[in-house]
């Protein structure tokens, strides 16, 4: 893990404050560059994400699918806590908080955006980062692998209907056409742009070309995410200078999600005998959000200045200090699980 992306929150923390300095020093730009969309896609936004998409993609290896069923109990655990619970509990906890607990801390007019944007980042499993999570704790590189694979190939047929589910649930109105222009722009495209970059590098054989090709479209990735945060909170500025501890009551949810869904995996893991190398990754996966994916269809389905896209951003804002903290409670229990390859997993 280099030291930029060690200290990633510290400088999502600085294009947060850089955003929201920008956003009231010059709001005629930032108006400016709001109306630069078409059918509720803003095209610099579109940009920036294929900018932190793409190079993720790359990564996926289609082939790892063919070894799916050698060790299926952390794909199963995977699986399952990634599409069958964890939208859903995120959907429950903002309906909690946001209508609820929080109730009286936060304009009730923008608690459905809110929601929204939980049920996008719970429904968008991690991508590129679980693989950072499976190097720190000395996971499985091919398994981890292997699931990341399945993932993609599942979200590109179930994040939509689950989103749309979801949303229906929580009165929240369904732009059905936006939403699947998203997943067609910010998963399908760059998912087929990625596998074709990588089987024509990887025609040489020995792989070199892939590492390079990746090593040098990396820092993209990371320009991307950053300069997408600081147009959000330019976007944004405004209403959290007038409201500084909304992004704290708009954390909590995203950090209860995080914890519970990660001592969920771990726990089922463990009673199931996986063994750490596989078992880490696996609770880490669903505990992670695929952040750049939740901010772009947060921006198509309800604009660049919404409430569902602002609580996107703050998950990105915790999900670096909370994985790595969670990388701690997995490194510091292995001894509590078998060896690799002491059990089918």
């Amino acid at each position: 893990m280099s030291v930029f992306e060690r200290y990633l929150s510290v400088w999502v923390g600085l294009c947060i404050l850089a955003g929201i300095l920008l956003g009231n020093l010059l709001p005629g730009l930032f108006s400016g560059l709001a109306r630069l969309e078409y059918a509720s896609v803003n095209f610099v936004v579109a940009i920036l994400i294929w900018a932190m998409v793409y190079p993720m993609m790359v990564a996926v290896d289609f082939a790892s699918l063919r070894d799916i069923g050698r060790r299926p109990k952390g794909l199963v655990i995977t699986v399952v806590i990634n599409w069958l619970i964890k939208p859903f509990t995120m959907a429950a906890l903002g309906v909690l908080f946001f209508q609820h607990v929080f109730a009286d801390l936060i304009p009730q007019e923008n608690a459905s955006q809110y929601i929204a944007g939980l049920i996008l980042l719970g429904a968008a499993p991690c991508t590129a980062m679980v693989f950072v999570w499976s190097q720190l704790t000395r996971g499985d590189a091919n398994y981890t692998l292997v699931q990341v694979s399945l993932n993609d190939v599942i979200m590109v047929f179930a994040f939509a209907p689950i989103v749309a589910f979801l949303l229906g649930v929580t009165d929240i109105a369904v732009p059905w056409e936006t939403l699947l222009l998203s997943v067609g722009l910010y998963v399908i495209i760059p998912l087929a742009a990625g596998a074709l970059t990588r089987s024509a590098l990887l025609r040489g054989g020995d792989g070199a070309a892939l590492d390079r090709f990746n090593a040098r479209v990396k820092p993209a990735s990371m320009v991307g995410l950053l300069m997408t945060v600081v147009l959000l909170f330019g976007f944004q500025g405004r209403i959290i200078l007038e409201s500084p501890a909304l992004i704290a009551l708009l954390a909590v949810p995203i950090l209860v999600q995080s914890y519970g869904i990660f001592a969920l995996g771990y726990l089922w893991a463990y009673l199931w005998r996986v063994p750490h190398a596989v078992a880490a990754p696996c609770a880490l996966i669903g505990t992670s959000n695929f952040f750049e994916l939740a901010v772009a269809v947060a921006i198509g389905l309800f604009g660049l200045n919404s409430g569902a896209a602002l609580v996107t951003v703050v998950g990105v804002l915790v999900e670096v200090p909370v994985m790595l903290s969670l990388v701690a409670v997995a490194n510091r229990t292995r001894a509590a699980f078998p060896e690799s390859g002491a059990q089918p997993s």
